[in-house]
């Protein structure tokens, strides 16, 4: 193993440069309490009521929200152990399969991501409160969920312990009074308009809980345990979103709603809108993620900047376009996300434990490995082969691609976009992995 590390911490915060050791002050309980805190979201249920209409049946939803989330957090523990292992940031861990240059790619990516996903989740906890409150308000919402979020970021592992001590009874009780209310009503048929099948529906719930992956890393460093790491994560986050997006589903059965109005539906629930606003505090912790993360990643590039000054810079800019844009077509914004990070981290897995052997070099002379970047380009070719989208200009290529793969002739219908890209990637990362090593490599 390689570090980046030359010099420890001066205390228990995370370090304020990419040269400073990071602290090992997280255990099994502060990391699930944070991934539990994480996969709570107000998107769960939006995401669920998705995939309630991309299947037209309640069990067949939440059949494909256990499934599409077990698969999602396994690949979210698997990079989480890159972060304990090696100490290093998330992005910074990819030198050890792209190498110091080559890491910039996915990491430009993942900064693109995360400032998309501060933003929208600053959106929709300005929404929430509206729906609670009023619309002339949305400007208040906005920036004060953008400045709780920023500040959340500038002192990361006191934000783990304040989430693990307080909020996490409170989401709890208003998680459980929200299910008895949805659960209480008769339930109906789900709606047959926009039904796809059963597999787009698991890489709809992949893709959310995959979102993470590139996050994981930035908070297991601080782990003392690579198991820890890998439970509290994998756990904390998969049982989380299975519960709020199976929340989701259930609302499309007995609200007879859909993922546009589900939040309002909820919020007329009798008490709904204390409980609604329990969650809304709670979803600050999603924008303070991604508000950090797009800080670690920023790192890999200029590893010298004090992190403080990039988080603030990164809370202005997300909570400034929160104020400017909607939250637009979220369903493709999630399969995009798959597309790209479900196949990147299938390989990185794939490569870290079986041909690596969990000894990667993340140093700043970490040399470019071909192998991996080859086995994240053909799993990101058989994403979009499966499931091509609907993007203008990106899938009608894909599409005739597709017809084209599969001579004219519909997807099988046991084939999924998400499974078939781990398989894929995995696979090719090990065949690839062990041809052409060097002996440095050993």
């Amino acid at each position: 193993m390689t570090n980046t590390a030359v010099r420890p911490a001066s205390d228990i915060e995370a370090p304020l440069v990419l040269t400073t050791d990071a602290p090992r002050t997280l255990g099994f309980l502060d990391q699930f309490a944070l991934w539990g805190n994480f996969g709570i979201s107000l998107f769960g249920p939006v995401t669920g009521a998705l995939v309630a209409a991309t299947t037209g049946s309640l069990w067949k939803g939440l059949l494909a929200v256990v499934v599409g989330c077990g698969i999602g957090a396994l690949v979210l523990g698997g990079a989480a152990v890159f972060g304990s292992q090696t100490g290093a940031p998330a992005m910074t861990c990819l030198r050890g399969l792209f190498g110091r240059r080559g890491s910039m790619a996915p990491t430009v990516l993942n900064i693109a991501q995360n400032v998309g996903w501060a933003t929208m989740e600053i959106i929709i906890i300005s929404q929430a409160a509206v729906a609670v409150t009023s619309e002339r308000w949305r400007w208040v919402f906005v920036l004060l969920a953008g400045v709780i979020a920023t500040t959340m970021a500038v002192r990361p592992l006191g934000s783990v312990k304040l989430l693990r001590k307080f909020m996490v009874w409170l989401v709890l009780i208003a998680s459980v009074y929200l299910f008895v209310q949805v659960l209480s009503k008769p339930m109906h048929d789900l709606p047959q308009d926009n039904v796809l099948g059963f597999w787009p529906a698991v890489d709809l719930a992949a893709a959310g809980v995959v979102s993470f992956a590139p996050l994981a890393a930035d908070y297991t460093r601080h782990s003392r345990t690579n198991k820890a790491a890998f439970a509290g994560s994998s756990l904390g986050y998969g049982l989380a979103a299975i519960a709020y997006y199976a929340l989701g589903v259930f609302a499309v059965a007995t609200l007879q709603t859909n993922s546009e109005d589900v939040i309002t539906a909820l919020v007329v629930l009798p008490a709904g809108a204390i409980a609604l606003l329990v969650l809304l505090v709670d979803e600050v912790d999603e924008a303070y993620a991604n508000v950090y993360s797009t800080t670690m990643a920023a790192h890999n590039l200029i590893g010298k900047v004090d992190r403080r000054w990039i988080s603030v810079a990164i809370g202005v800019l997300a909570t400034g376009l929160a104020l400017m844009v909607d939250l637009g077509n979220y369903t493709q914004f999630l399969f995009l996300i798959g597309s790209v990070f479900v196949p990147l981290f299938a390989a990185a897995i794939a490569d870290f434990f079986l041909v690596s052997k969990m000894n990667w070099d993340v140093s700043g002379t970490a040399r470019f490995r071909w192998q991996p970047a080859v086995a994240w380009l053909i799993g990101f070719v058989a994403y979009q082969v499966v499931n091509p989208g609907t993007v203008s200009r990106w899938s009608p290529f894909w599409t005739d691609v597709q017809q084209r793969v599969f001579n004219h002739q519909p997807v099988p219908t046991w084939l999924g976009a998400t499974v078939t890209s781990i398989v894929v990637s995995m696979l090719a990362a090990v065949v690839l992995g062990r041809v052409g090593r060097r002996p440095l490599d050993n």
